[in-house]
């Protein structure tokens, strides 16, 4: 079966990197797929989730943007901040969504209403991660 490389690396460290089927991820104008053999891309990246499917099975890692750069046989994800999927902690990004909403209340210019809507994004995003994770304990 042909396999794509992935690499996935934040400004702290390398997330992945190995061979994958596909992998999934939050294009700024929607879920994009890639396959092997993809046509070259280069996009910018909205908080969500991506996932790499593999031979053994699915990672899913949260990224807060970022850049995603196909070429037919490798894929680069640079993102400032990405987590694995099980390392998210709930009750901060429970935290982060309160204070991004706080925030958004007493924001007076574009600037910072415009910051405060990427916070709150970030959170909302992170919790939307976090509850499929669970659903996918409980199926599993």
């Amino acid at each position: 079966m042909a396999t794509i490389h992935v690499d996935i690396v934040s400004t702290e460290e390398s997330l992945y990197s190995g061979e994958a089927k596909c992998v999934f991820a939050p294009a700024s104008r929607g879920e994009i797929g890639v396959y092997p053999r993809h046509t070259a891309l280069l996009s910018t990246l909205k908080p969500g989730e991506v996932r790499v499917e593999t031979e053994q099975g699915e990672e899913s890692i949260y990224v807060s943007g970022g850049i995603i750069e196909v070429q037919p046989e490798v894929v680069t994800i640079f993102s400032d901040t990405a987590i694995r999927a099980h390392d998210l902690d709930e009750a901060r990004a429970l935290e982060a969504k309160q204070r991004a909403e706080e925030a958004m209340a007493n924001a007076t210019g574009d600037q910072e209403i415009g910051a405060t809507q990427a916070a709150l994004a970030e959170a909302m995003a992170q919790l939307q991660m976090i509850s499929k994770m669970r659903g996918k304990k409980i199926k599993g």
